[in-house]
């Protein structure tokens, strides 16, 4: 790359990150197929975000098939 040339990488948005740090802690085994992943408030202060961006992040899990939401229960990490 030419020193003028700048390297652009496109923004990541936030629930994109959270949602790839939660599926690496649960390939790394951290959630273990079946547990309860923390709870929305849990994950809010966690993170630091409002409670669209967890939702958000739940659902790109659910679609990539790692988590299953039983409502009024919680979010498992799928067997």
């Amino acid at each position: 790359m030419l020193p003028t040339e700048e390297s652009h990488v496109p923004p990541r948005y936030r629930y994109e990150q959270i949602a790839d740090d939660l599926a690496d802690r649960i390939k790394s085994g951290e959630f273990q197929p079946g547990s309860k992943l923390p709870s929305r408030r849990e994950l809010i202060e966690h993170y630091g975000v409002t409670e669209p961006v967890i939702d958000r992040a739940m659902q790109v899990l659910r679609i990539k098939g790692m988590t299953e939401t039983l409502p009024g229960v919680g979010v498992f990490v799928a067997e």
